[in-house]
């Protein structure tokens, strides 16, 4: 095996990184992630995600950890509304989605992240995650690669896999192209006891997801299992709009008038969101790695998800690729198929530089569709077509 008597550092413990941690494991490969995170319960997760057949869902099963990912995903959540400004139910699969359908490539269930990264943690050897790890720098050192953390610390590793998320301090060791801004900015907002805080919205949603079309914008919002509501305005604008906005994003009364100006058709219903919200709200502007981006192959030194192809949420596909990713890096690293590292490491890019530029151009396409001005009728359709 070509990773035998081989130390592994994996930079991120995101699901990508212990992703691949778990399934180097069951392969008996000597394993650390080195993440930034003072602990396991030091961040509050975000929105939950949908794992798909070929990419998330193989992942898991390919780390044998399908059983638990039944026991911790939730029933459910993945099923949708779409509705115009008006809060007008233009199309449910309420009725009609089943809570399981395992196999089935349209079944696309949902978990939290704090449950799936639980999940994940859970599955490795004791002591593999090094916590309060916040990478700096690194540099080469007999063959490998000496790494160099905030807190002073400093570790050594043969082969390193950065999987260190889209501002990734690894990348730039690797390639000097950079994500492009898609034009589009997500103001994301959580709303804490959504049946309390949201009644309204709270009855809306049913416990599943809302897509909100009007006027070339749109909100986004999910059930959390914790009782919380996560939601984003989306909208297009310019890169630094958060700044030149000039808007306090701790004010709630301040971002609810900016909601009403932007959003002037929009029911009422709404400001349950905006009014409630815990602050502060946070803008993400939409970042994507280039379609033909490409980079030399290095013997001990590679990247998986957002680290290695950033690309927007409009097909729900990040966090799948990167869970793909681990699965596939998994398989070349431990096969017989290559004779050097650089050789599997080589085939694992090309591959997956080639399936995260389909699925960034179709994140790309969707994110326009999104916000068109036939946006409700185009997503109508496409949701009735599957």
């Amino acid at each position: 095996m070509l990773i035998e008597n081989k130390s592994i550092a994996i930079v991120g413990g995101g699901p990508g990184g212990l992703t691949l941690a778990r399934l180097l494991q069951l392969k008996g490969a000597d394993v650390k992630v080195y993440e930034r995170d003072l602990n396991r319960n030091a961040r509050v997760q975000g929105s939950p995600l949908d794992m798909h057949e070929g990419s998330g869902m193989d992942a898991l099963r390919g780390a044998d950890l399908l059983e638990e990912f039944k026991q911790n995903y939730r029933p459910g959540a993945d099923k949708t509304l779409i509705v115009n400004e008006h809060a007008e139910i233009i199309y449910s699969d309420h009725e009609t989605k089943p809570d399981e359908d395992f196999g089935n490539q349209h079944f696309r269930p949902e978990i939290d992240r704090g449950p799936l990264r639980n999940m994940l943690l859970d599955s490795l050897q004791p002591e593999t995650v090094v916590w309060d790890s916040h990478f700096l720098s690194m540099e080469a050192q007999n063959g490998g690669w000496l790494l160099h953390f905030k807190n002073g610390s400093s570790a050594y590793a043969d082969i390193l896999i950065a999987a260190d998320g889209a501002n990734s301090k690894i990348r730039p060791y690797l390639t000097d192209l950079k994500p492009i801004y898609s034009g589009i900015l997500m103001l994301e907002g959580n709303v804490s006891n959504a049946e309390k805080s949201a009644p309204h919205v709270k009855e809306l949603i049913k416990d599943g997801k809302i897509m909100a079309f009007g006027n070339n914008k749109n909100l986004l919002l999910g059930q959390k299992g914790s009782g919380d509501l996560g939601f984003y305005a989306s909208f297009r604008t310019d890169e630094n709009w958060a700044k030149e906005s000039r808007l306090d994003f701790s004010d709630q009364k301040q971002i609810l008038e900016w909601f009403k100006n932007e959003y002037p058709e929009w029911n009422s219903i709404w400001y349950e969101l905006f009014e409630n919200a815990s602050v502060p709200f946070i803008p993400r502007p939409i970042y994507s790695m280039p379609l033909d981006q490409t980079w030399e192959t290095q013997p001990n030194l590679t990247l998986l998800g957002d680290a290695a192809h950033v690309m927007p949420p409009f097909a729900g596909e990040g966090a799948n690729m990167a869970m793909l990713d681990a699965l596939e890096l998994s398989q070349y690293l431990t096969s017989d198929q290559f004779s050097t590292l650089q050789e599997a490491i080589s085939h694992y890019e090309h591959q997956m530089q080639k399936r995260a530029a389909e699925a960034t151009r179709e994140s790309l396409e969707n994110g326009d569709k999104m916000h068109s001005e036939t946006a409700l009728a185009t997503m109508l359709e496409f949701f009735t077509s599957h």
